[in-house]
């Protein structure tokens, strides 16, 4: 019997022993699961909490729902009832102390047509003119491996970036463009740009895809996303489950490891899944030659703040559901998504539920990261004020501070886990890295990159 042994209880981790526990019925594996958590709750950075007539999301507030893998894993576990949608509707840019419609045309802020382009009131008429430039210019240069912000900038123009793009793009994917790869960020508007000639034309000859994803694109559930991790968790009741326990340091003896815990025996095993960041990652295997690229792989940070009110959220402005604030703004936040108004779910009465997201990009986060959490609520409070024109009292509060646990996916990143998975194959074959750290942010990514690892689990053991 093959022992396998994950490490860290969050949706990777629980993709992974989900995965496993399947192919082991279908594939009659003889093997024995162990899951190892070092908090006393499963789900890592996905935990709703609850409190009077609000649901709120300590980390992400939803899953998209076209992601390869997610409605699959949905059904399997037959949560369909459950499920809840996202409510479409205007997003807004915070800029020069007032909002802006993002143009419904776009993706991500970029134009799908010159009509689109036109209609944008965050951008000049000297910014459009430059932005037409796309439509004739040839990519010459260009590759994925190339800084999505220089790429956009080269054909898009500096304006159209850092007014509408920008805001968008950096929110997704917590990091400044310039230091982003086409790869790990939309890697197909290259593929547009060589096919079509141009970025927008590519957008627009693909445009009905985009428009199809809009309409129900994020998925939750009407209690909340910790719903889909107590599921996982009880169709996991045949495996191992050990929670509140702290790894502490992995040794290989041949070809058997030996994991270590602070407040637990020892366990032996022949495969060791690291569903953990990068950086704990790192401390177990104490491996001079993996920290070289270890230490290219980067995190942010950032602080999210719930804030809910008694008074209804119609007050808001029509058919929005949100805004992301460009640079040089009045108010210190990044993002404002209206709760209660996106996700109906999460107000039982309607009344106005908002979350506020300050990153460490923000120069305001410096001060921030050492305030309190009535500190921070005053902050907020007072961006609201700016940006919504809304005053008065929450009656419940959430702030959750994830310092260096956004993994940021720089320019070094694929280099760096190449490099890390080239070496692990020879000096701790076995031992394999898993998570958001390394392929892809985002639940939809974590769920696939669970699933294909327990895949390649399998197929090793029946070689």
């Amino acid at each position: 019997m093959k022992k396998i042994v994950v490490v860290g209880g969050g949706i990777t981790g629980l993709s992974t022993m989900h995965y496993l526990q399947r192919l082991k019925i279908e594939k009659a594996l003889d093997i024995e699961l162990i899951l190892v958590e070092a908090n006393e709750y499963l789900g890592g950075k996905i935990h709703s909490v609850k409190e009077k007539d609000f649901i709120m999301e300590v980390g992400a507030d939803s899953i998209v729902a076209r992601n390869e893998g997610v409605m699959p894993l949905v059904e399997e576990l037959h949560l369909q009832d459950e499920l809840v949608y996202n409510a479409t509707g205007i997003s807004y840019i915070y800029t020069n102390n007032e909002l802006h419609a993002i143009p419904s045309d776009t993706v991500f802020g970029i134009p799908t047509s010159e009509e689109s382009l036109e209609s944008s009131t965050l951008v000049s008429d000297e910014g459009k003119e430059e932005a037409l430039k796309d439509l004739d210019l040839p990519n010459e240069s260009f590759t994925k491996e190339s800084s999505i912000g220089s790429f956009l900038e080269y054909f898009l123009g500096k304006e159209l970036v850092e007014k509408q793009i920008a805001p968008v793009l950096s929110g997704v994917y917590s990091g400044k463009l310039d230091k982003l790869t086409m790869a790990s960020t939309l890697p197909y508007l290259i593929d547009y740009k060589n096919k079509y000639g141009s970025i927008i034309k590519g957008l627009g000859a693909n445009k009905e895809q985009f428009q199809a994803a809009a309409n129900k694109k994020f998925i939750s559930f009407k209690g909340g996303l910790s719903t889909l991790i107590d599921r996982m968790e009880e169709e996991l009741r045949d495996s191992t489950i050990i929670k509140g326990v702290h790894t502490t340091n992995i040794v290989r003896n041949d070809a058997i490891y030996e994991i270590s815990f602070t407040n637990h025996e020892s366990i032996e095993a022949d495969y060791v899944v690291l569903a953990t960041p990068h950086n704990v990652a790192q401390t177990l295997l104490q491996n001079e030659d993996l920290d070289v690229d270890f230490n290219k792989l980067k995190n942010s940070s950032l602080i999210s703040i719930y804030l809910g009110f008694d008074i209804q959220d119609d007050q808001l402005p029509a058919e929005g559901t949100g805004f992301i604030v460009s640079e040089n703004s009045d108010v210190k936040c990044d993002a404002c998504t209206w709760t209660s108004r996106k996700w109906q779910h999460t107000s039982t009465n309607s009344n106005l539920l908002v979350r506020m997201f300050y990153k460490n990009s923000n120069p305001a986060f410096e001060s921030m990261k050492h305030m309190s959490e009535k500190e921070l609520v005053q902050v907020a409070l007072q961006d609201i004020k700016k940006s919504l024109k809304l005053s008065g009292e929450p009656k419940i509060v959430e702030v959750t501070k994830w310092n260096d646990q956004m993994p940021n996916y720089h320019l070094e990143h694929g280099v760096a886990i190449r490099s890390l998975n080239e070496k692990l194959s020879v000096e701790l074959p076995n031992v394999i890295l898993a998570g958001c750290s390394y392929y892809g942010v985002g639940i939809g990514a974590c769920i696939k990159n669970g699933k294909e690892t327990a895949e390649m689990i399998s197929r090793r053991i029946l070689l």
